[in-house]
């Protein structure tokens, strides 16, 4: 049996609070295979966030391991984390966290540019087209909609190719038909770069879309 892509062994994570420490999750064990969609469900405060942001790097876990590409992410550096992310993950947050200096194209270019491509501008101009902003590019994120903000912000995370997708409330800030669009093109990516996706979200009909649901409560495996 293939090794999964993300594997979480007994991953705790502990926070400082002004009363003191805050047991955030416990005992987290988890195996995600390649080209699955994992949606992580549960109520606000049960962790999902939290668990997505280990999966990622973005967060240090307090005790446990948590491997990815077969790579110990739990030994690594802040400097070699960020690398890792460059080269295989892409992550889509609910707030967008575009660079309002820099156009559409300029955002989706940066992390190819990060990352030596020569073709940077021509691969973030074919992604943004694939996103239905093409006629956008060369605006900056504040004359863009909400929509437009989160395409663009896809299509960042997907151009470099991303053998992990993680995506955190991609849809919270937006209408009911412009989050469906959104979540098309996000399923897309897994049919056309075979990405695991993972996903956490409050609505049941996005999470029914995929491959397994994991449903969290008080920081712990429901």
């Amino acid at each position: 049996m293939p090794q999964p892509v993300l594997s979480l062994a007994d991953v705790s994570l502990s926070l400082d609070g002004n009363a003191g420490p805050v047991d955030i999750l416990h005992d987290i064990s988890l195996d995600v295979r390649a080209g699955e969609t994992l949606g992580l469900i549960g109520p606000s405060g049960s962790g999902k966030s939290s668990l997505l942001m280990l999966m990622g790097g973005l967060e240090q876990a307090t005790s446990g391991r948590i491997t990815a590409l077969d790579q110990p992410l739990s030994d690594m550096t802040e400097d070699q984390l960020a690398r890792f992310r460059r080269d295989n993950m892409g992550v889509v947050f609910q707030s967008f966290h575009l660079i309002p200096t820099m156009t559409a194209l300029e955002n989706v270019a940066t992390p190819l540019e990060l990352a030596g491509h020569a073709d940077a501008f021509d691969r973030a101009r074919a992604e943004l087209e694939t996103m239905g902003l093409d006629h956008r590019a060369d605006h900056y994120p504040a004359q863009l909609s909400g929509g437009e903000q989160q395409r663009t912000a896809l299509a960042r995370a997907s151009a470099p190719r991303p053998k992990i997708l993680l995506a955190d409330e991609p849809t919270g800030n937006l209408d009911a038909t412009t989050g469906g669009t959104v979540m098309d093109l996000l399923f897309s990516l897994r049919d056309r770069h075979g990405a695991t996706l993972i996903m956490v979200t409050h609505a049941p009909d996005l999470a029914e879309r995929c491959d397994r649901i994991i449903p969290l409560r008080d920081g712990r495996l429901a």
